[in-house]
Parts: C-alpha cells; structure tokens; sequence
C-alpha cells in the first residue's frame, strides 16, 4: 500500500489550477517519474474539473486509484490523493477531509489564487499516512473489531472441535429458560422432518 501523490487544487475555468502537491516517486525509476509526474498532475486536474461541491468519489485507472473530495464549505477546492488500488478507501477519505479542513484554515481566500501556494505539511502527509493505520481511530477500531470477529470464530469452531454437542450445551446452560429450552427442542423436531439423506 503506498501513496503516490496528496494535492490540493482549484477548480479554475476553464482549466483547474494544481495550488500544492506533494508526489513520492521513490519506487519508479528516474526515467518514469517525469511522466509519472505528469500523469498525476493531468489527471487529478481532470477530476477536479469533474467533480461536483461536496461530492466524494474513487476513480480506478489501471494501478492508481484516484480519491477526490470537492470541499463543500470552500467551493472550487478539491483535494486528491492517488495511491494504488490496495490503499483503503475511508484511510484516504479521512487523510482529504483532514487535509482541506487544514488548508482552508491556513489560506482562506485559496478559492480565488491563481498561482501556487506553499503549503509544507503534505510532505509530512504523505510520509505519515504511506501506513493507513496511522490515519485515524476509524481504522484501529475496525482493525480490533475484525480481529475479535476471527477470535469469536475460531472459540466457536474450537468448542465444536472438541465433541461438544450444541444440544448437550443447550441442556447444561443455566441461563436459558425452561421455556427456551421447549422452543429450541421444538424448533429441532419441526426441522427434523426436513433432512434428506
């Protein structure tokens, strides 16, 4: 997973104006990064001149996917980050929501610029957030929660392994009524009838 490129840019007419980017071409040989470059450059001004205020979409072409937020609070800015196709969506959609919150705060009238603007935190951007992990809480909870969900499977699965059966489970647990215990022995004879050998 890696990020290739974090840019901030102004939906100009009739042409789009890249305000700052930062770009890590470490991996490409230094014959492919000027057209790498260009690449990235073209194209996120493509979908800036594309995509509607507010409006967050992922776009794929051939490795790269293309994450673009178009702010809604400042009209005519749009932030985009283009990664490979394995960097996680909603790690990229927090890093823009982030991103455009902070420059817009830094540079309020970007909206109108018709030049470049400075703006030296996307070279920590891009460096801290190459692991999507260190995007957010978001990403370490769903983490811990699909962990927990394979831990939970596999004591189920083990418990089973082991010859316990669920009636005799069923049977034993002190927390399940009298009258819970009729429904699911019920539940089993009506579902008997339905067995094919």
């Amino acid at each position: 997973m890696k990020i290739v490129y974090i840019g901030v840019l102004r939906n100009a007419q009739p042409d789009p104006i890249e305000l700052c980017c930062e770009r890590e071409l470490s991996s490409y040989s230094r014959f492919t990064r000027g057209s790498i470059s260009e690449f990235t450059t073209m194209f996120s001004k493509l979908l800036t001149a594309r995509t509607n205020p507010g409006q967050r979409q992922d776009v794929q072409e051939k490795d790269f996917t293309f994450h673009v937020y178009s702010s809604g609070q400042a009209r005519g800015i749009t932030g985009i980050i283009i990664s490979d196709d394995e960097y996680p969506s909603m790690a990229a959609h927090q890093i823009l929501s982030k991103l455009l919150d902070e420059f817009t705060t830094q540079h309020p009238t970007a909206a109108t610029s018709t030049g470049t603007i400075s703006f030296p935190v996307l070279r920590t951007y891009i460096a801290q957030y190459q692991d999507p992990q260190n995007v957010g809480s978001i990403l370490k909870i769903q983490k811990e929660l699909d962990e927990t969900k394979v831990v939970l499977h596999k004591t189920i699965e083990s418990v089973l392994e082991r010859g316990e059966k669920l009636d005799d489970l069923v049977q034993k647990s002190e927390g399940l009524s009298s009258q819970s215990k009729m429904f699911y022995t019920s539940a089993k004879k009506q579902n008997s009838c339905c067995i094919v050998m």
